[in-house]
């Protein structure tokens, strides 16, 4: 289920964005409308409030809407803004940064995909200023749904009218179930990020090993998301047939010993740590053998536990407010009630949680459906192209540095 602001504003086809609504949580997703005042001249924020079963806003200025900077506080939690009708005036706005009411200021201040469906007289779609704007908002990325021809309100017959529902709809769960992410910002200049990723094999003997099905997809997404964004990036990848990505230091190991002492050797230089890898909870206690084990009867192994390195950066960084902790948790099953424990149990910021058992899901596949889990709340994302997961992850956990940042030292 992915969480949808929906921006109305003001022209007759704003009847039809009550039907979008109903559509998109159809599909099972959450949506909350937000309103410009000419919308409400065309129809009533109750409506809205009735079919969402959330608070509409229509105002920056509403008594308590400062306590949470609410648009940003919106345009943080949004996986999509959609903008039906999009008049002529409010494309006018995006195009050229006004921000005069919350709708204009919430597509400013959000960094997930825009989808925008315009609704206005043919004469006003052809005009050169509305088509300058359209293109100068489609090399930024914004994604348009066209306006249908037919008959306007106004009487004319042309191009301009808003898109069927159904269309807006489909177009919003396309961007949700399959965009790539949009292109990074160097929101993370400055900063170190050690992100670990594939799987650690144990040896059993020079032919055999315990190991895992992770390809390393997952982590190497998270690598590239973050050097994109300007970080200086060290990946600490396990054994895995794809090439690694092209960022700052690439350390290859094989088991889980040899995981954690990277590890351990780069985290006190950084400032994010980002645990991706399905590192192995067991080796052989005897080691690795020199010979091949050779078919006989029936074969007893005694394995031990391997470090959990999750576990012991949390309590090496005690109270302390850097490295920021992120750690994967891979289930079977509802991934929320094992992810809530380890957050505690690990002394981490973050974690994200899916489970492997879906065959479009965790490893060795190039999508993903995860939740994250943290101290402040739940969020789960709808099934992601792995490196769309990626942007989403990286994006909360900006969130996260900000909120830290904010917390007055003692």
């Amino acid at each position: 289920m992915a969480f949808i602001g929906l921006g109305v504003s003001g022209g007759i086809g704003a009847y039809k964005a009550v039907e979008v609504v109903r559509l998109l949580q159809k599909r099972g997703h959450r949506v909350q409308a937000v309103m410009t005042r000419s919308a409400r001249r065309f129809v009533g924020p109750l409506t809205f409030e009735a079919i969402t079963r959330e608070p509409v806003i229509t105002t920056q200025f509403a008594p308590g809407m400062n306590a949470d900077i609410e648009h940003i506080a919106l345009a943080s939690k949004m996986d999509l803004l959609v903008v039906a009708p999009a008049t002529a005036n409010i494309l006018g706005k995006f195009a050229q940064g006004i921000a005069d009411d919350f709708l204009s200021a919430l597509y400013l201040a959000t960094r997930a995909p825009v989808l925008v469906a315009p609704a206005m007289n043919t004469n006003m779609w052809e005009h050169p200023a509305v088509r300058e704007n359209v293109e100068r908002l489609r090399a930024r990325g914004v994604r348009f749904v066209e306006p249908g021809a037919g008959y306007l309100a106004c009487g004319w017959v042309g191009k301009g009218r808003l898109a069927e529902p159904e269309e807006i709809a489909e177009a919003a769960d396309r961007i949700l179930t399959s965009a790539e992410p949009q292109p990074a910002s160097r929101s993370l200049q400055h900063l170190r990020v050690l992100v670990t990723a594939g799987p650690t094999v144990e040896d059993i003997d020079p032919v055999r090993f315990i190991g895992n099905r992770s390809s390393g997809r997952m982590g190497f997404a998270l690598a590239t998301e973050a050097a994109a964004r300007g970080a200086e990036v060290v990946l600490v990848a396990g054994p895995t047939a794809l090439p690694a990505p092209e960022v700052g230091d690439v350390v290859r190991v094989r088991s889980a010993r040899e995981m954690r002492a990277a590890v351990m050797a780069h985290a006190d230089t950084s400032d994010i740590v980002i645990m991706a890898a399905a590192v192995a909870d067991y080796t052989p206690k005897a080691g690795a053998g020199r010979a091949k084990i050779e078919k006989a009867g029936p074969l007893t192994l005694e394995l031990e536990r391997t470090p959990d390195i999750l576990a012991e950066l949390g309590a090496w960084r005690g109270e302390a407010p850097r490295p920021l902790l992120i750690g994967f948790a891979a289930q079977t099953g509802d991934p929320e009630e094992a992810a809530r424990r380890k957050l505690t149990a690990k002394r981490v910021d973050l974690i994200v949680a899916n489970d492997v058992s879906q065959p479009d899901a965790g490893f060795d596949v190039e999508t993903n459906r995860v939740t994250l889990v943290s101290a402040d709340g739940t969020r789960a994302l709808p099934l992601l192209s792995k490196a769309r997961v990626a942007h989403v992850v990286l994006d909360r956990v900006e969130e996260l540095l900000a909120l830290r940042a904010s917390v007055p030292a003692r």
